[in-house]
């Protein structure tokens, strides 16, 4: 699909611009949610299955995931490539501008507090854990948890029980 005119912004938007597409990919990153029925029972928003099937297409279509080969009764793995690591930092953005303009419950905002805390570089360790994750890279050396872990701990101490919550 081409854009309605060159301007970058809304090609972005046009992609990205929708109710669902960033929230696909919120759980997909945060959440580490890689197969359509964990996309689909896992959000809290409820999307409908027709448009979770629609937005998974548009985003392949657009070369932000992609689709393993899933043979006869086996399910298909989504996975982000690099082009959807790089959507990470407007999630960032997009959490930021929630923290300061929108009301939400302490756990649900508390790993995007702790990204906003941390800063850009943290946004890069978490980058660069998707990579391994996604595009089998190799897992760069660090000291102590790594970026996902400590996302997950600053969750929980808030009040929300373990595990892949997706929401930052």
């Amino acid at each position: 699909m081409e854009p309605r005119s060159g301007c970058p912004i809304n090609a972005g938007v046009e992609l990205l611009g929708d109710r669902w597409s960033l929230l696909v990919l919120r759980d997909i990153i945060f959440g580490d949610r890689r197969y359509f029925r964990a996309l689909l029972t896992g959000s809290i928003e409820g999307i409908a299955s027709n448009i979770l099937a629609d937005r998974l297409k548009r985003l392949i279509d657009a070369g932000i995931l992609t689709r393993g080969a899933a043979g006869r009764g086996q399910r298909a793995r989504f996975s982000l490539t690099e082009s959807g690591i790089q959507t990470l930092p407007i999630i960032y953005a997009l959490g930021n501008w929630g923290l300061d303009w929108a009301s939400g419950s302490a756990e649900l905002r508390s790993r995007q507090q702790l990204m906003r805390d941390e800063g850009p570089a943290f946004v890069e360790e978490l980058m660069d854990e998707l990579r391994v994750r996604h595009l089998d890279a190799p897992p760069k050396p660090h000291e102590g948890p790594g970026a996902f872990e400590r996302l997950n701990a600053a969750y929980v101490a808030s009040g929300g029980s373990g595990g892949s919550d997706s929401r930052p």
